[in-house]
């Protein structure tokens, strides 16, 4: 079989021969295909990954290079005996080929078994070994582009953990000589990573090379101070300090160094976890002693859990620091609060008046402590009853910052003496402190000392003690407002030739000179620094600063950041290092910016003033655009066999994200949630009807497996207001089904049926035949008691009635399955079992293995009450794989209890006491009643006694694929 090569320049290879894989777009489109191999890789996307700007006769050059690749491909099969197949198939190409044959593929695979938990090193380092020997260099060589480059930082990031995770197997095994080149080859590429520095000196160290691994150290401590402004972190100080009294512990770290080689991602549900939501602390924090000193105390008294719960309250002029000093003495004091650390920013003087409510600010609290989305209460009593619950005799940090009244705090309160609460305000919220008590404390204007030390820390205490003159000239235009200083250090650092006596007249000289600091609402009087400071931008990135402003927030990604500005992504990246080299953007996470308040107004003021409504209309476009198509690609990977809406034409100068498998497309989708609701609200805001529409379409079948209810359900009805004002029944019909489905997940079954009830009016008047067939098949599944089994019966008949009349296969097998699983609820087994292997058999044709999976679940499910356990096992096991393989673990646990429930009525009691154990830890994260169903069937096996408990089987409902929970007790053994 070929040899197909991505690690390094792109080479197909066979029979010893190699074979010209053509000009560089072919040999892109070849490397996107081979990405991809024994997927299908839609035409769109295809196109976007070989051009960044696709030519106007695109598809006819990608059929061109397509034909000379099936031709390459065959010539070099050939030459082996082998074949490979590159196939065409529902607007999506796919090339099988033996993924071991692809370097890449093969690299991944290798890497995933040598970072294994329990191997041996022996066998870990050979594994990890043979993976980097596929290395030929710099991955997709000769080719260019952005999903190129996109690739090409991935792959790094792969080899880097792989290195990372092959030094402590050589290290433990005593070969230090074997990596310490391999480590100093890596950290040039990746000056600032702190583990493969550790890693360098602990091999430099037992190779007897101590003074490389010192000197190692002091250049790594030296880029860190340089570049980001900090000193090296715990672990990188624990090996130089072990090298340094010769503990010859220090080399070889155990295996349980989780540092040493990060662990590999998993699958499924995260573990719990205590929240840890400070923002990070700023750089060149100095002074308030007596504040950190007070807020020490105050921590003192929350141990002691003596009287309420104590609250601090740091208020202040806008500018002033607030926020920094609240930050800072969090992180110095976490320490103290072991069940976690809760952040806010409530965005009380947001200017475009969206101040964040107690409700959406104690939800994003529920989701941190882990409260499945289901057990949030409607109400914001119940919301606020059901947090401080969580809270109750715990030891926990609350950081509610830019707060805008004391109503918008109290829900906020926990109730437990242990905790401490720190509010940040530019008001005094003397409500908080004669009702609940709480302890103010104002920020002032810092000393001319502190302002000193700051503007040392920023600018290097020899620059700033030769030009003393010129510093106190500087503070005192600046009025020794932090923000303003700041601005004005970021302008010096820039140009550390530039004397500060010419930085010091450029401000004096300035227009509204900053003289006016000195008292009252400072700010209109910020404006004018950062007036200053724009000016010194380049007009690109002043242009971008402006249009950040349109943005909703509450942040922003580099692709989004190109998308809005119409460049490509390297430019924007470079706009962005300019912004944030100039303080008016903050990177608050990797590759995620966020903007100050203050900075965001002023550039709202600034794209009013300098930008055309024409421009800003379309940089709106620009960026409504990029999160609809990118939400289209990552939608489209996680469930390709399900409809979708069609989308609006992509702006020139828009580019979407494209993830590539289905892990990335996930972490997109939950990196990008908030933005992605933010947008929804925006494009509601100005009236683009299509594009709310659409995106809320895209996210329901997301929102609806992840648990989001409230999100799918707001959504669906924005959506729903679009699709009115379009005068779209079709679309509406859709919303309608959509809404229907949430309200049955929220219990509220009756306004769950007049949504179907209207869609099915809907769909019958537009004509929409797969749409009827659809909702009457929902309608008969959406059992719940009281309802007459006559009423299913029509149901199911209507829906079988048209489902002979569709051509979609997907759409027959949906509505087939779904009928199965109405008529296992009416107890007829045996129709269930022939629908369901009917709509296997298509699903099965079409490649679509979510459905199968919700097929082979109902068909176990319908055995098992048949009493034909044995088949109803082997289709409930293969459908708990399936599901889990898909990412899908609701699913993969109500396989598991039927799976489990099956093993028990065959008298395999071990088989079933293992399916509902591996059942469990899903359900306890997504529906902890569930679970503790499936642990009564659990207690009563232990004591050999059957149990009839009803774990709620789900049912599939369509598009989608979603499953809704019918009543307990349906399952009954």
């Amino acid at each position: 079989m070929p040899e197909l090569n991505l690690l390094g320049p792109v080479e197909l290879r066979a029979a010893g021969m190699q074979f010209d894989a053509g000009p560089r777009k072919q040999r892109t489109v070849l490397a996107a295909l081979l990405v991809d191999a024994g997927r299908p890789v839609p035409v769109a996307e295809l196109i976007d990954r070989v051009w960044d700007q696709a030519p106007r006769q695109v598809r006819g050059a990608l059929h061109t290079y397509v034909t000379r690749l099936r031709r390459l491909l065959a010539q070099a099969a050939q030459a082996d005996g082998t074949s490979a197949d590159l196939s065409y198939r529902a607007g999506a190409y796919t090339l099988s080929v033996d993924l071991d044959r692809i370097d890449l593929h093969r690299f991944l695979r290798l890497v995933e078994q040598g970072r294994a938990p329990g191997l041996a090193d022996t066998e870990r380092a050979r594994l990890l070994r043979a993976a980097l020997r596929l290395w030929r260099g710099t991955p997709l060589a000769g080719l260019s582009g952005s999903w190129v480059e996109q690739v090409g930082e991935t792959l790094a990031q792969q080899r880097l953990a792989a290195v990372l995770a092959l030094a402590p197997a050589e290290l433990r095994l005593g070969r230090a000589n074997a990596v310490v080149d391999e480590l100093r080859g890596l950290l040039k590429e990746h000056p600032l990573s702190e583990p493969l520095a550790a890693q360098l000196m602990r091999a430099l160290h037992q190779a007897g090379r101590g003074a490389e691994a010192l000197d190692c150290f002091a250049r790594v401590r030296r880029r860190l101070v340089e570049e980001l402004g900090t000193e090296p972190g715990s672990e990188l100080r624990r090996v130089h300090q072990a090298l340094l009294r010769g503990d010859p512990d220090a080399p070889p770290p155990g295996p349980a160094d989780r540092q040493a080689a990060p662990a590999p991602a998993r699958r499924g549900p995260l573990p719990p976890c205590t929240p840890a939501q400070l923002p990070p602390a700023g750089q060149g924090f100095t002074g308030r002693d007596a504040l950190l000193a007070r807020l020490d105390g105050l921590a003192d008294a929350a141990d002691r859990r003596s009287g309420p719960v104590v609250v601090a309250v740091l208020s202040g002029t806008a500018g002033v620091g607030k926020t920094a000093l609240a930050v800072h003495w969090a992180h110095r004091a976490r320490h103290r609060f072991p069940d976690g650390q809760l952040y806010v920013n409530l965005r009380g003087f947001d200017v475009t008046g969206s101040a964040m409510s107690p409700g959406e600010a104690l939800r994003g609290f529920l989701d941190a402590l882990q409260v499945p989305a289901h057990r949030i209460p409607a109400s914001l009593d119940g919301q606020v009853g059901l947090y401080r619950s969580l809270l109750a005799d715990k030891r926990v940090l609350v950081l509610l910052d830019n707060a805008r009244d004391a109503e918008q705090v109290r829900p906020l309160l926990p109730s437990s003496p242990g905790c401490l609460v720190v509010v940040t305000s530019r008001n005094q919220l003397s409500g908080l402190v004669v009702v609940e008590g709480a302890h103010s404390l104002v920020l002032d204007l810092p000393t001319i000392a502190e302002t000193r030390r700051l503007l040392a820390n920023r600018l290097g205490s020899d620059r700033t003690a030769t030009q003393r003159s010129a510093v106190d000239d500087i503070i005192t235009r600046c009025a020794r407002l932090p923000l303003a200083l700041a601005v004005v250090a970021a302008r010096a650092a820039a140009a550390p030739t530039f004397p500060l006596d010419a930085l010091a007249d450029e401000l004096r000289e300035a227009q509204g000179a900053l003289d006016a600091f000195a008292g009252g609402d400072t700010t209109t009087d910020v404006r004018t620094v950062f007036s200053w400071s724009y000016q010194t931008l380049s007009p690109p990135a002043a242009r971008l600063f402006r249009l950040l402003a349109l943005h909703p927030g509450p942040d922003i990604s580099t692709p989004a950041v190109a998308s809005l500005a119409g460049v490509p992504r390297p430019r924007a990246r470079q706009l962005l290092a300019e912004l944030l080299s100039a303080h008016l953007l903050t990177e608050h996470a990797p590759r995620r910016f966020s903007i100050h308040d203050l900075l965001r107004a002023y550039a709202g003021e600034l794209t009013q003033a300098h930008d055309s409504d024409a421009e800003r209309c379309t940089v709106t476009r620009r960026l409504l655009d990029h999160y609809l198509h990118s939400a289209y690609a990552a939608v489209l990977l996680l469930d390709p066999h399900r409809t979708r809406p069609p989308l609006t034409g992509l702006q020139p100068g828009v580019t979407p994200v494209r993830p590539t498998d289905r892990r990335s497309a996930m972490a997109w989708l939950r990196t990008e949630r908030p933005v992605l609701l933010a947008v929804l609200a925006y494009a509601t805001r100005t009236q683009h009807e299509g594009h709310i529409w659409q995106l809320a379409q895209l996210l329901a079948s997301w929102f609806e497996r992840q648990g989001h209810w409230r999100d799918w359900t707001e959504s669906q009805l924005a959506a729903l207001g679009a699709a009115r004002r379009l005068g779209d029944p079709g679309v509406q019909a859709e919303i309608h089904r959509s809404l229907g489905r949430a309200r049955l997940r929220q219990g509220r079954v009756e306004e769950g049926h007049r949504h179907h009830r209207t869609a099915l009016t809907l769909a019958t008047a537009s004509g929409d035949r797969c749409g009827q067939a659809r909702v009457h098949a929902e309608l008969a599944a959406a059992w719940h008691p009281g309802v007459p089994a006559r009423y299913l019966h029509r149901h199911v008949r209507a829906a079988l009635d048209l489902e002979r009349e569709l051509g979609d296969r997907v759409a027959r097998a949906d509505v087939l399955a779904t009928v199965g699983w109405a008529c296992a609820q009416l107890g007829e087994h045996e129709r269930a079992v022939g629908h369901c292997h009917r709509a296997l058999t298509l699903q099965e044709e079409t490649g679509d293995r979510a459905g199968a999976a919700l097929s082979r679940s109902t068909l176990g499910y319908a055995y098992h009450h048949l009493g034909r356990h044995r088949t109803a096992v082997d289709c409930l096991r293969a459908a708990a794989i399936e599901f889990g393989e898909l990412g899908d673990p609701y699913r993969e646990a109500t396989s598991l209890t039927w799976l489990g429930d099956s093993h028990r009525a065959a008298g395999e009691l071990d088989a079933a006491g293992l399916a509902w154990r591996r059942a469990l830890p899903p359900l306890d994260r997504i529906d902890p009643s569930r679970a503790e169903q499936v642990r009564a069937r659990l207690r009563g096996l232990e004591s050999r006694e059957l149990v009839a408990v009803g774990v709620g089987p789900a049912y599939p409902t369509g598009v989608g694929g979603g499953w809704t929970a019918a009543p307990a007790g349906t399952d009954q053994l």
